[in-house]
């Protein structure tokens, strides 16, 4: 904030100026302080007006985790709402949706498992760790299409339990370790929080879910919780498989259809997370989610698109 002084006459007029960003424009809040004014007053006046001020400020942005939003700019994300289609599943399609999440989810991962053994794996008996985890990842959608609970710590804890509780020591448990994200080349492209931060992290998440759940259409709500799990990278794996249902698990509950992500797209899945790492953009990850409907309903259904 800064003063700013306009000369009106034989007068000079004082305000208290704040600037901030919306999208490609600077908007200013002004808050009038008086005329020809001594030092001592316009200190005494600006303190009362820079409350002013940061409670005007506080109705016009919201706070999203890292960065803020105006309404206008909340406004413009929930317009991406309007591009993807609307539609229900009925049992075979939740079936054809569940066996491809759960070989590009996996895969993503590095899974050995074959798109082709899926059907096979749901239905018999697990031979490994990553066949454990085919059906664990199956048994977590089932959990997120059935589910009435609200978002939650214990919600996303049950969410890795399911997916690992027969291949990881640690299903269900939040890290005690640091992690670091790291791509074939060895450089790293994320590092988690702090450990001792994780649980706290989560829990304003849920917070701010639970307050501004309302202010946004529910594809770019599941995308800032999604973006935002990830960044926090609460376990000491499977951040990404949770990280996607949580995805659906919002899209679901707001009676929409899940997306998969494709694993042949998986690089630019990676791209977009890092432009909300290291800048904030959630702009990336909207367009890709959209582009991964398109392909996500081609795949598992041929109703028409409303």
């Amino acid at each position: 904030m800064y003063i700013e002084k306009r000369k009106s006459g034989n007068s000079i007029k004082y305000y208290l100026v704040h600037s901030y960003r919306d999208k490609n424009s600077v908007q200013k809040i002004r808050k009038y302080l008086g005329s020809n004014l001594s030092k001592d007053e316009i200190n005494k006046r600006k303190k009362e007006a820079k409350e002013k001020i940061l409670n005007i400020f506080k109705n016009v942005s919201t706070e999203v985790f890292l960065f803020r939003l105006t309404k206008n700019q909340i406004e413009k994300l929930n317009k991406y709402n309007d591009k993807i289609s609307i539609l229900h599943f009925d049992k075979s399609e939740w079936q054809k949706f569940t066996e491809e999440f759960v070989y590009n989810t996996n895969a993503i991962e590095g899974s050995s498992v074959e798109k082709s053994e899926v059907p096979d794996i749901l239905e018999g008996h697990a031979k490994n760790k990553d066949e454990e985890e085919t059906k664990g990842v199956a048994n977590a959608i089932e959990f997120i299409r059935t589910t009435s609970e609200d978002l939650s710590l214990n919600l996303i804890l049950r969410l890795h339990e399911l997916c690992f509780l027969k291949s990881k020591h640690f299903a269900g448990k939040l890290r005690n370790v640091e992690v670091v994200i790291s791509n074939s080349s060895g450089e790293i492209i994320h590092q988690g929080i702090p450990a001792k931060e994780v649980k706290s992290a989560l829990l304003e998440m849920v917070d701010w879910y639970k307050k501004n759940k309302d202010k946004f259409k529910p594809l770019v709500l599941s995308v800032l919780i999604h973006n935002q799990f990830e960044y926090i990278h609460p376990f000491q794996d499977g951040n990404g498989r949770v990280g996607r249902l949580l995805l659906n698990y919002i899209l679901i509950r707001n009676n929409y259809p899940p997306v998969n992500i494709n694993l042949e797209d998986r690089q630019e899945y990676y791209k977009c997370l890092r432009d909300y790492d290291l800048i904030q953009d959630v702009k990336p990850m909207l367009r890709f989610i959209i582009n991964q409907y398109k392909k996500t309903l081609k795949k598992v259904t041929t109703k028409s698109k409303k």
